[in-house]
């Protein structure tokens, strides 16, 4: 599916991440391991974050297919919050996208993860 606004992008990449999130819980679940609710996801678009949190349908909404609903559905049933995440501060992005080098450099340490020394 194409998205025809970054909100709705995002939207829907938080309806995938739903899904996972409420996979991840039940498996968690299963093993006896308690999981503190609700389940944050981070967001970098403010207008994905209304329309999850409004169940009322916006006009400009109304093409997102209703099974991108999912992710409404567990943020009003209290099984997941939706927190603003800027860009900057989105740690995925070294794992997702081409960044330059400092940029790069500044989330890996952020990760905890540093450069190897090589030994030559």
């Amino acid at each position: 599916m194409v998205a025809l606004s970054s909100c709705e992008a995002e939207y829907n990449a938080g309806a995938y991440a739903a899904c996972q999130a409420v996979w991840l819980h039940s498996v968690l679940s299963e093993m006896t391991i308690e999981v503190k609710e609700p389940i944050q996801l981070l967001v970098d678009n403010k207008s994905a974050i209304n329309l999850a949190n409004n169940p009322i349908s916006h006009g400009r909404s109304k093409h997102i297919e209703t099974r991108y609903h999912f992710l409404r559905e567990q943020v009003n049933s209290g099984k997941l919050k939706l927190v603003y995440c800027p860009t900057q501060q989105q740690l995925a992005d070294v794992l997702t996208k081409p960044l330059k080098k400092e940029r790069f450099e500044h989330l890996r340490n952020d990760l905890g993860i540093f450069e190897a020394l090589s030994l030559n």
